[in-house]
């Protein structure tokens, strides 16, 4: 079940050439080090601190947690220090597996201190299987500081089979930094999925670029809010893109404010079903319609 859950949480080989940290039930099962990216263990509070070095190039490094134990809930703080001018992938993400109807429960709180000319690539997988639902949770606050000129291309995404869960990013950008956000997310049977970016554009010539993609099936329910806030000269554009189907629904939450002339700032919203045309088109090259709905959807979350 441990490596399942891993190969559904990263697409990326972890070795002992590649620093990580893999968490399992609440215990480091796997550390390793590598001579520019150092992991310590927090001494006040459950979770790790990560160190890289500044001018460290093309490294990676994975911090998955999954957890295997039913009644289980816990919270985990981890902190990036990301030095100057470093570029580097981080691989994240939690998995939950969960047969018994008791709760298991997944906090993140992840915290990012990104260093003048910095540049982070974050990727974050969610997922999570069972017998039974509405026990198994996933809530995550990214907190993301970036110095000027710094970077941080975010991808996250949520497959399948977590009964609720709460994102919330919170970035602060400053002169010339730039954020690049994308988010997708299913959600089926009684799932609730709720998505909060709270943007703040500080510095002169930031930009900040977010789209979520979403599709909700059957009686799930999914909520997108977007507060956007330029107070300097800077450009922001928000998108969220949803495919509702069956009885579930959608919301979209946007909030746009400049404080600042000089702000350029964009938010669109569509929510739609699946075009009909584009089914009947899939279906005369042999397709079956469910099968056709399935190959739309898989190409629109890409």
């Amino acid at each position: 079940m441990q490596n399942e859950l891993l190969e559904k949480i990263s697409d990326y080989k972890i070795d002992n050439n590649v620093a990580h940290n893999i968490r399992e039930n609440g215990e480091s099962i796997s550390r390793v080090e590598t001579e520019n990216i150092k992991i310590e263990t927090k001494k006040d509070k459950p979770g790790i601190n990560i160190y890289i070095k500044e001018n460290t190039k093309e490294e990676y490094v994975h911090i998955p947690v999954i957890i295997t134990k039913t009644n289980y809930k816990e919270t985990v703080y981890n902190d990036f220090y990301v030095g100057k001018n470093a570029d580097v992938t981080i691989v994240a993400g939690c998995g939950i597996h969960n047969d018994c109807e008791t709760e298991s429960a997944h906090n993140g709180i992840h915290t990012f201190h990104i260093e003048k000319g910095a540049n982070v690539k974050y990727i974050e997988k969610h997922y999570a299987d069972g017998l039974y639902d509405n026990n198994k949770f996933i809530n995550t606050d990214t907190i993301i500081n970036l110095d000027n000129n710094s970077s941080m291309i975010m991808e996250t995404a949520q497959i399948s089979g977590i009964d609720k869960a709460i994102r919330k990013t919170n970035t602060i950008l400053k002169d010339d930094s730039t954020l690049k956000i994308k988010e997708t997310l299913m959600s089926d049977n009684k799932e609730e999925i709720e998505t909060n970016f709270d943007i703040k554009m500080e510095g002169k010539n930031s930009n900040a670029d977010v789209s979520s993609k979403s599709v909700s099936r059957k009686d799930s329910k999914q909520t997108f809010k977007s507060n956007v806030e330029g107070n300097n000269k800077c450009f922001a554009h928000v998108s969220c893109d949803a495919i509702v189907m069956e009885n579930s629904k959608v919301t979209s939450i946007p909030a746009i404010i400049a404080n600042s002339k000089e702000a350029e700032i964009s938010h669109e919203a569509v929510i739609g079903k699946i075009a009909t045309d584009q089914i009947t088109k899939l279906m005369s090259l042999g397709l079956t319609e469910s099968e056709a709905e399935e190959k739309i959807l898989e190409g629109f979350l890409k």
